[in-house]
């Protein structure tokens, strides 16, 4: 078998345009998330995938992202595999944080990664 490597990017190379795919539960969304990010929990990917492929086509690249890079790094494989244009977040939230990128909640309430 042949394994091409993942593509991947770190934070703060994300377009602030992008479409950035969070795989996260929902606890760790509320807790906090990019801006304009689609949540499709790595749980329900299967199940929402058609959503997924719509968000790809009508916006482009997908930055997949989670707390640390696991499971969107098993997201972006399986989309590449699928032929869409994904990346993975190097680091993902914990990263995104770290190199200072804003974070929203639905509440209002301070920002954080869970």
């Amino acid at each position: 078998m042949n394994f091409s490597p993942l593509p991947s990017v770190d934070a703060a190379s994300v377009p602030a345009d992008a479409l950035v795919l969070d795989v996260r539960e929902d606890n760790e969304w509320e807790a906090g998330h990019v801006e304009g990010a689609v949540h499709v929990p790595m749980s329900d990917f299967v199940a929402r995938f058609g959503e997924v492929t719509e968000a790809v086509a009508e916006r482009g690249r997908a930055y997949v992202m989670c707390r640390v890079g696991g499971r969107s790094a098993q997201v972006t494989q399986y989309l590449v595999q699928q032929g869409f244009d994904a990346v993975n977040v190097d680091g993902g939230m914990i990263a995104w944080d770290g190199a200072g990128r804003p974070m929203v909640t639905g509440s209002g309430s301070p920002a954080f990664v869970l």
